[in-house]
């Protein structure tokens, strides 16, 4: 009767270490296969859409503030995207008001602010929380891996298929070699 005891307890450890295992490997339950695909996201225009009408296209994804020190970034993303987007690639801007205060604005103010001094011509998305406490399931699974976003304008960049490739850090502008080349790489495949 005691073996059949150890069984059951050894069973159910067994079950509850599984669980844990692929709540860790999935990250958020909003996401399937580690891709990015089944987040939702509100639009600068408030309308609800999974990340799975950018299937097959290759993203960097960037959280972004108006009143920052690295706000001029906006115009490298802009050359960046008008480069590469009949190629398959989108960038993907978040305002994100978690770093310093440095996006107060409304997204229609952030939107007009994004346009008119950089051009932007790239979707930018209603204003979400990037920062560790209360993240937006997006930027949860894109930093499950690693360490939370500390500043604005980090960026991730993304495969076809939806699965980060690489991040870089706020000081890394976006026409870095670097960049360049991991996105040059990623359209490739």
């Amino acid at each position: 009767m005691r073996w059949f005891f150890f069984l059951i307890c050894f069973l159910i450890i067994s079950a509850c270490g599984q669980q844990a295992i692929e709540t860790q490997r999935n990250g958020d339950d909003t996401m399937t296969n580690d891709t990015i695909y089944n987040v939702s996201v509100t639009t600068a225009e408030g309308n609800e859409k999974t990340l799975q009408d950018y299937e097959g296209q290759v993203l960097l994804i960037v959280n972004v503030a108006s009143k920052c020190g690295f706000t001029p970034q906006y115009e490298q993303l802009e050359e960046l995207y008008q480069k590469y987007k009949e190629q398959g690639f989108k960038i993907l801007a978040f305002p994100s008001n978690d770093f310093g205060g440095q996006e107060p604005g409304t997204v229609e103010e952030i939107v007009e602010f994004c346009q008119i001094n950089y051009g932007v011509t790239f979707e930018v998305f209603d204003k979400v929380h990037a920062g560790q406490e209360n993240a937006h399931p997006l930027f949860k699974h894109l930093t499950a891996s690693g360490e939370p976003i500390k500043w604005n304008f980090e960026k991730f960049l993304v495969s076809r298929s939806g699965h980060l490739l690489e991040r870089y850090d706020s000081r890394v502008k976006p026409d870095d070699k670097d960049v360049i080349d991991a996105i040059e790489k990623a359209l490739a495949q």
